[in-house]
């Protein structure tokens, strides 16, 4: 299988992206894990990639292109892969479809997990992060025997700076401005699998598996 995870922040993407190849026994692929490993491979694109990053400018299209093109030539991906964090535009999604040419390859759907406005905020405003473990925890899940305190380590709770309401606003508009046109150019291609993401980790990953099964493949 050969599929694209879409949706808004919050929806939930990496938490089902580990589900999902488990279940299909295919590689998650992120954007950022593709950066990550160029630069470490310190191959041309990724020593290019290495000094915007450190420069604090964005990677462009083209770049990001060779890297996933590069990426997804390697041999686990093979027999399929899931692609998350890439495409992000419209015209990223035609350097995709560039890039899956000369591999003889093409995409098997597109899982698009949706989910409101408000259902994002509520999520991600109330995201607290141990500082020492990294374990997540939310303000209304089970409450800490000590508020503020991790309860599998005892590390004090804090918000990420991009989970403040206002930032989280900021990339929800940036997502819908960017990103959710890839919504109606995948819906017009015949690849778009929609999945309501509200519900439980357990209810969202039996409607990913069902969209999966019902793409046909």
């Amino acid at each position: 299988m050969r599929l694209v995870l879409l949706g808004p922040p919050g929806a939930g993407k990496g938490t089902q992206a580990v589900e999902l190849k488990q279940a299909l026994g295919i590689p998650h692929i992120s954007t950022g894990e593709m950066l990550r490993a160029a630069i470490a491979a310190g191959t041309p694109v990724g020593l290019k990639a290495k000094e915007l990053v450190e420069s604090g400018r964005l990677v462009p299209d083209e770049m990001i292109g060779e890297i996933v093109e590069q990426r997804l030539a390697q041999t686990d991906a093979a027999g399929g892969f899931l692609l998350d964090g890439f495409p992000r535009t419209v015209g990223q999604a035609g350097i995709l479809d560039k890039t899956l040419v000369p591999l003889g390859a093409r995409l098997d759907a597109v899982l698009y997990m949706m989910l409101d406005d408000a259902a994002i905020m509520e999520r991600l405003s109330g995201r607290r992060t141990c500082a020492a473990c990294g374990s997540p925890t939310h303000v209304t899940g089970a409450r800490s025997k000590k508020e503020g305190t991790c309860e599998r380590c005892g590390g004090r709770l804090v918000q990420r700076e991009d989970d403040r309401e206002e930032v989280v606003a900021r990339r929800v508009q940036v997502y819908r401005e960017q990103t959710e046109p890839l919504v109606e150019h995948y819906r017009r291609r015949g690849l778009l699998r929609e999945v309501p993401a509200a519900g439980s980790v357990e209810t969202v990953q039996r409607r990913m598996l069902a969209a999966v099964q019902g793409s046909g493949s």
